[in-house]
């Protein structure tokens, strides 16, 4: 199930984004017995590069991110930990 997650998650914003760099990873394990881990959402993070993000704070950029993966989010989503930069703050940061 968490795998089907995972790609569910990574279409989502390659839809959305076009991103140039994409990464999901499933945490979910480091969270067993958590209330939402209960409830069966996982805990995810994302590492996307965007020309999406251009002009966007922070909290806009997760927002965007929030409403990708809209359907999924307190259902198969408990948690998502999300890092969201365009091409150059990527390569300024060394990414």
């Amino acid at each position: 199930m968490s795998a089907t997650r995972v790609e569910r998650i990574r279409a989502a914003l390659q839809e959305r984004f076009a991103p140039t760099r994409l990464e999901v990873g499933d945490d979910s394990a480091l969270h067993a017995g958590h209330a939402g881990a209960r409830e069966g959402g996982g805990h995810y993070r994302v590492f996307i590069v965007s020309e999406a993000f251009q002009g966007c704070s922070r909290v806009l950029r997760q927002r965007m991110i929030y409403d990708a993966v809209g359907d999924m989010m307190h259902k198969d989503i408990h948690a998502l930990a999300i890092r969201a930069l365009t091409a150059v703050e990527a390569e300024s940061q060394g990414h």
